[in-house]
């Protein structure tokens, strides 16, 4: 008897969720499971979908395309990745004289959970949106979108990034880290405690210079 399978988005009853003990944020070791498609380097996985475009929808694709990169929509967008916290990148091309469509993003983490957080929030709708115009796509939601995307998911022949162990959390961290520090370098506070005899010793640190000649660079 097959198994049932319940829709994206909830990791409390969805089978590929059941064991999984971590996301790419927290450090820990993830228990087996199933392979999934996609090439990895350090804790960033990449994603590429082949599919074919819909006799007819390459403009109402295209147009679909124009509208969800700009505006408000956009705006709620950024805001959703924020949420989801694991997307590097992703792309969109229409090839093949309007007759393909590749979609390719990196993320880290699990297969799964970045499908299931995809459909938790506005990129959802938006991968509706944008995948409607592609032929057998299921919708989002329905129990056989991770199928039809392991379906049509080409693993890359090589990839590499620049910063293989930095997840997106951690990028954001350290930027928010930079800008609180750039923002103490430039109080008067800041350099009086650098003239202050009394913290010599402190400011002498190998450390400490270090820091302040990454701070300048």
């Amino acid at each position: 008897m097959a198994p049932h399978v319940r829709a994206l988005g909830d990791p409390r009853t969805d089978p590929w969720q059941e064991n999984l003990t971590m996301t790419a944020t927290t450090g820990g070791a993830q228990p087996a499971q199933s392979k999934r498609p996609g090439t990895t380097d350090g804790v960033i996985s990449e994603f590429t979908i082949f599919a074919e475009i819909k006799p007819g929808h390459a403009d109402a694709l295209r147009e679909d395309l124009a509208t969800l990169s700009g505006g408000k929509d956009d705006e709620r967008a950024r805001a959703a990745l924020r949420e989801i916290g694991t997307l590097h990148e992703g792309r969109h091309v229409i090839f093949d004289n309007d007759t393909r469509f590749m979609f390719c993003s990196s993320f880290d983490g699990s297969w799964d959970t970045y499908i299931d957080d995809f459909a938790k929030t506005v990129m959802g709708d938006r991968f509706a949106t944008i995948f409607a115009h592609c032929e057998g796509f299921p919708g989002i939601h329905d129990p056989g979108a991770k199928d039809w995307f392991v379906a049509h998911q080409e693993p890359a022949g090589l990839f590499i990034t620049s910063s293989p162990d930095l997840t997106m959390q951690q990028i954001w961290k350290d930027h928010r880290v930079d800008e609180a520090f750039e923002e103490v370098l430039d109080t008067s506070e800041f350099r009086a405690m650098l003239d202050n005899p009394a913290n010599a010793e402190l400011v002498g640190t190998p450390a400490f210079q270090k820091l302040l000649e990454e701070a300048s660079a």
